[in-house]
């Protein structure tokens, strides 16, 4: 199947009340990854390139056209996305290479300066038919501080989407991003409230620390777009950690970054099926 728009993606799953997985690629090994376990789900999956891997590849368009072209050998819906953005310029070099959506992630500035520079990047994604994320209310844990006390105001948030004419809504409910061990404890009843007020699909960040049953919940009480991350950098590690112990003479890449890559598509087709349960 081609590469689709994420909005179409996001857009059917919010329909129909499902989660929609969405998961980070750092190497190819990851993007083949999320698509073998998306076929093996037989669901849609969007592959997500955020901006510290773009500086750890020194460049977006490696790994960028990497995943496009990964996402195209697909037999199911893929969509490709550039995730915490800071900056406008490397929102606009997405759009060029092809991407279906970006996150633009100005929540910590004011929220008047958020607002217009999320209005700016909008402009210039629809003007090229790309969907917009975009984030209010900071969720915790970025650049590993752990402060999942942040949370989004319904009504705030609401205004946020009318003023800026985003696309899709991440929001502050008690997750915090690179989280070890799946100990979050969600807002449920904040998640709900803000499906009420939102007339956009509600993205969750840092989902990695959130039980199975939670992550089911969160579906049920509103989130469409689920990221998740750090649990699969944990499959794909300590795939190639028990590789390499077990065969420590080892110096093919090829053979220990195969058992990481069946790793993690395994687990993703895991949490798809918790993402559809709903």
């Amino acid at each position: 199947m081609p590469l689709v728009p994420t909005g179409q993606i996001v857009g059917d799953a919010a329909r129909a009340g499902r989660g929609v997985g969405a998961f980070n690629v750092i190497q190819l090994e990851h993007a083949q990854a999320l698509v073998d376990g998306a076929e093996r789900a037989g669901a849609p999956v969007i592959l997500q390139i955020s901006e510290n891997a773009v500086k750890y590849h020194r460049a977006l368009e490696p790994i960028g056209l990497a995943t496009l072209a990964v996402a195209r050998t697909a037999s199911v819906p893929v969509a490709v996305h550039l995730d915490h953005a800071t900056r406008p310029e490397l929102v606009r070099e997405a759009v060029a290479l092809g991407f279906g959506s970006v996150m633009y992630d100005a929540s910590v500035l004011p929220y008047d300066e958020n607002v217009q520079a999320t209005r700016d990047v909008v402009e210039h994604c629809h003007a090229a038919g790309v969907f917009v994320e975009a984030e209010l209310g900071e969720v915790g844990g970025k650049d590993g501080v752990h402060a999942p006390g942040a949370r989004t105001d319904p009504a705030e948030a609401a205004a946020f989407v009318e003023a800026t004419g985003i696309d899709a809504l991440a929001i502050a409910v008690g997750t915090s991003h690179a989280m070890l061990e799946k100990t979050a404890s969600l807002d449920l009843d904040l998640i709900a409230a803000n499906r009420k007020a939102v007339p956009v699909p509600l993205v969750l960040h840092g989902s990695s620390g959130v039980p199975d049953a939670d992550l089911t919940r969160a579906v049920e009480a509103g989130m469409t777009k689920v990221n998740i991350a750090t649990s699969l950098n944990q499959a794909f590690t300590g795939a190639v950690r028990d590789y390499l112990s077990a065969n420590p003479k080892v110096v093919d890449t090829r053979k220990y970054l195969a058992p990481g890559r069946d790793a993690v598509a395994a687990e993703v087709a895991r949490l798809l099926g918790v993402l559809r349960a709903a």
